[in-house]
């Protein structure tokens, strides 16, 4: 089995109780463990997979705890990096549907340094790029670019969700779409929500969408549709795979649910050849992953959320 790199950040997620969408209202907030990639690396771990997480986080008791979380879920995190910059807080609201909106007070995850002695580590494995936070500049930008180039030397599987908030991209959303094309360019497997992959495409119809986006380079594009389900496109074949019913609580984690069990599942494979040459592996995937991430929407958090095995498989 191929270990799974996830980079980015991990920060905490204020939760904002009773009071609906309108975080002007909020007096009272409950403390999560949260951010994309962490999400994700325990998303794998909980199904049984080898996840890494590489990212950077106050050397404050916030930090102290999310790393702590982390090491609970059985996550490797001797990548991970603390800083001397306050850890990374977001402050969440969730609507009577379970979806969110975001307030951030960006830390020690920009802090992250670029580790050459990583790179022997990428060899035949997986890295995935999943932070929301990583292309807005300083040393964790700088630390992903070359660990996408250090992966493509070594041979490794490249994941990329661009996962666009809008608070973090007020009137930059040119810059975020240009920072995000070199990305999809050497990705082999992209996840999109469906506003991402019309921003990013300029289209707002999904065929079209994802033609720009194999276009600009990606070989597997997967594009989260909610209760509708996941549009699967790669250059020979695109399907809709429906998901199962859910009622949810909270949408927090759901992507990352779904990338992380997509992901746990290709690591089990040898070869992106063998993926793109056989529709039903890859639908199979899919639709586990769908799974995955309903089960997340039915439970309040993100990483107590994420389903175990017994779960996905009962």
């Amino acid at each position: 089995m191929k270990k799974i790199f996830c980079i980015g950040e991990l920060l905490i997620d204020f939760v904002a109780e009773n009071q609906g969408k309108d975080l002007t209202k909020a007096k009272e907030f409950s403390k999560k463990a949260g951010g994309a990639p962490a999400n994700v690396s325990c998303a794998i771990s909980k199904l049984g997979g080898d996840s890494v997480f590489i990212g950077c986080v106050g050397n404050d008791p916030f930090g102290t705890f999310l790393l702590r979380i982390l090491e609970d879920e059985k996550v490797d995190i001797s990548l991970a990096q603390k800083s001397d910059t306050f850890t990374t807080l977001a402050f969440v609201s969730l609507d009577e549907d379970g979806e969110r909106d975001f307030v951030f007070s960006r830390g020690a995850d920009r802090e992250l340094a670029y580790d050459s002695s990583h790179k022997s580590y990428f060899k035949n494995n997986i890295i995935h790029f999943g932070a929301a936070t990583a292309l807005l500049g300083g040393p964790l930008e700088e630390a992903y670019s070359r660990y996408l180039f250090d992966g493509l030397t070594k041979n490794a599987f490249i994941s990329f969700d661009p996962n666009y908030r809008v608070d973090l991209w007020k009137n930059k959303v040119d810059s975020f779409k240009r920072k995000c094309e070199s990305f999809i360019e050497k990705s082999h497997l992209c996840k999109f929500s469906l506003e991402e992959a019309q921003l990013l495409s300029g289209k707002e119809d999904v065929k079209e969408a994802c033609k720009v986006l194999h276009e600009i380079g990606t070989e597997i594009i997967v594009i989260t549709l909610g209760s509708e389900g996941t549009w699967l496109s790669t250059k020979k074949f695109q399907k809709t795979i429906p998901s199962i019913k859910v009622t949810p609580k909270d949408t927090t984690g759901a992507g990352d649910a779904f990338i992380g069990c997509l992901l746990q599942q290709i690591a089990e494979h040898s070869s992106i050849d063998a993926l793109l040459a056989d529709e039903s592996i890859l639908t199979n995937m899919v639709a586990r992953a769908n799974k995955a991430g309903a089960i997340t929407t039915t439970n309040f958090g993100a990483i107590e959320s994420l389903p175990t095995l017994q779960q996905l498989d009962s």
